[in-house]
């Protein structure tokens, strides 16, 4: 045998040896994190996944402290703002059936819109959180004892003939403008949000036990939301007065739902996103290299890098992933305000020799 083959056999052993240790090093320093969180306290769902293979999958603690029911793959979070994911692809299969333009005016649908707001502020501005569109959150009353619904929220705004700023400008991250998705759908649909996700999204994906949050509705496995007050202390805080609207953070899935929902993305089941993304998309809030298209953040330093976090009084979720390499992180959690846990996280995945995604959380803060 020539030595040059030689060479080349034994550096191929010597790299397939590296990746392996790498795997195995992976997985010893999260198990050394992850079994340091308590088992009798609101815990968390994480997968790791590349080229299509698990390279880590963990759950741990409870989904509900009253009875002890402990999390498992097939726990259902609140997804708070990663359902704009679903919001967003909903859109964009109206387009794909000719149903809709995202170069609609949104008044074009949603005709109580003031007139200003409504031919000025088109379809594409609310898939990339350029609309300028007021917070629903900032013009609450004070005095509300009822939980918000989509349909309120478009209440709230047909009272203000006024944007941030002249759409399309400027990035803003915008609940209002999802809500707002959410009722445009079901205004060209002629179906309930929630009845159209599961019918042109969770159906053929089969992610059988996803729901959109209703009142009154049962979702199996469910997890209840928490948080800690100042002093360390755990208090149910599962529900807020903005935790009824949909199209911004209504979404209830799972681990083993999600990956089939990444697997989609990657896939291109639905549609091609990433094609999506190169005609539709808005420089993110000044964070350098980064835009903000079609419920996603993404990056383009080298292989497209998309990610979304989603946070309520309860929930504490992230999502980042690389389609073209199939590589996928997931990390849903049932407390609130659980960073340093993902941080940490990536941290291990950064000095087993993947990619540096920590400076992603500068994203995450737009959303605040």
């Amino acid at each position: 045998m020539r030595p040059e083959k030689i060479l080349k056999i034994v550096t191929l052993k010597a790299f397939l040896l590296c990746t392996l240790c790498s795997d195995a090093q992976l997985v010893k320093k999260l198990d050394s994190l992850l079994f340091q969180q308590s088992k009798d306290q609101p815990g968390f769902a994480l997968s790791i996944e590349q080229d299509g293979k698990s390279l880590y999958n963990n759950q741990l603690g409870l989904a509900v402290l009253e009875g002890a029911k402990e999390i498992d793959a097939g726990t259902n979070f609140r997804m708070a703002s990663i359902t704009k994911q679903f919001t967003a692809m909903g859109i964009l299969l109206l387009e794909k059936s000719h149903q809709l333009s995202v170069n609609d005016a949104i008044g074009r649908w949603l005709p109580g819109l003031p007139a200003g707001v409504g031919s000025r502020v088109h379809i594409s501005h609310l898939l990339t959180h350029s609309s300028g569109i007021l917070d629903y959150e900032e013009l609450m009353p004070a005095s509300q004892t009822k939980q918000l619904l989509d349909a309120d929220v478009l209440k709230l705004l047909q009272s203000h003939d006024t944007t941030y700023f002249t759409p399309g400008t400027q990035f803003r991250y915008s609940n209002s403008g999802f809500c707002l998705l959410a009722l445009i759908i079901e205004k060209v649909s002629h179906q309930s949000y929630a009845t159209f996700i599961k019918q042109k999204i969770f159906m053929p994906l089969h992610m059988d036990e996803s729901v959109v949050y209703e009142a009154k509705t049962l979702i199996a496995q469910r997890a209840m939301g928490y948080a800690k007050d100042s002093s360390g202390n755990v208090f149910f805080s599962d529900q807020s007065m903005t935790s009824a609207t949909k199209g911004d953070g209504g979404v209830y899935t799972s681990i083993n739902d999600y990956r089939k929902w990444m697997k989609g993305i990657q896939n291109n089941t639905l549609l091609n996103l990433p094609k999506i993304m190169q005609r539709m998309y808005v420089a993110a809030g000044g964070v350098t290299n980064a835009y903000y298209s079609a419920g996603w953040f993404f990056k383009t330093a080298g292989s497209l890098v998309l990610f979304h976090s989603g946070s309520t009084c309860g929930f504490n979720n992230y999502v980042i992933t690389v389609p073209a390499k199939k590589f996928c992180i997931v990390f849903f959690s049932n407390l609130a305000e659980n960073t340093s846990l993902f941080r940490d996280i990536l941290e291990i995945l950064h000095q087993c020799g993947f990619a540096d995604y920590r400076s992603l959380f500068a994203l995450h803060e737009l959303t605040r």
